[in-house]
C-alpha cells in the first residue's frame, strides 16, 4: 500500500500545494513501487484498474494546444470523439511536450500543478465510484479524490470519452 509519511519529492510537493490552494482535502501519498500504467497503480494500491484516474496529455493538431484527458484506467480514450469535443484534430504528443506543458514526465501527470492551464476533460465513467486515485506527479505518487472534486479542480468539462 501507500506509504502516506514519506517525505514527498518536489514535484508531488507541488500537486499537494495546488491541491491545497484548490480547497481540496487530499494528500498525496508515496508508493513503495513505481505506478507507470494504471494496471501497475491499481497493483500497488489494492483497488480495481477502473479507480485509478490516469493522465493522458494530447497536441491539438492545428492550434499546438495541449489537451489533458483524465480517464478510467479500465478504458481506452476515444480520440475522434476527443477531438470532436476540442473542435480541432488531435494526436499523442511526444514526452517533451508533455513534460514542457504539464511540468511532469509521462507517468505521473498530475490533474493539477502544472506551469499553465490545460484544457482538461474528465471521463464521466469515473463517476462510477465513490473514490478515484490521481498520479501526484511522478510515477511513485497518488491522491484519492472523489469524482465530483476532480472535475470540480479541473474546470468542469466532464464528457464521456469512450
Amino acid at each position: 500500500m501507500a506509504d502516506a509519511d514519506f517525505a514527498l519529492p518536489a514535484s508531488a510537493q507541488r500537486v499537494q500545494d495546488a491541491l491545497a490552494a484548490l480547497g481540496m482535502h487530499c494528500r498525496v501519498v508515496v508508493l513503495p513501487v513505481a505506478a507507470r500504467t494504471s494496471q501497475q497503480a491499481a497493483d500497488a494500491l489494492g483497488v480495481e484498474v477502473g479507480r485509478i484516474a490516469k493522465s493522458l496529455v494530447f497536441r491539438a493538431s492545428r492550434s499546438s494546444r495541449a489537451v489533458l484527458v483524465i480517464a478510467a484506467g479500465d478504458g481506452r480514450v476515444d480520440e475522434a470523439r476527443l477531438a470532436e469535443a476540442l473542435g480541432e484534430p488531435i494526436e499523442r504528443a511526444l514526452p517533451e511536450f508533455v513534460r514542457s506543458h504539464s511540468g511532469f514526465a509521462i507517468g505521473g501527470v498530475a490533474p493539477v500543478g502544472h506551469p499553465a492551464p490545460i484544457v482538461t476533460f474528465i471521463d464521466a465513467s469515473l463517476r462510477r465510484f465513490d473514490t478515484v486515485w490521481a498520479a501526484g506527479g511522478t510515477p511513485h505518487c497518488v491522491f484519492p479524490i472523489t469524482p465530483a472534486a476532480l472535475v470540480a479542480a479541473c474546470g468542469r468539462r466532464e464528457i464521456d470519452v469512450r
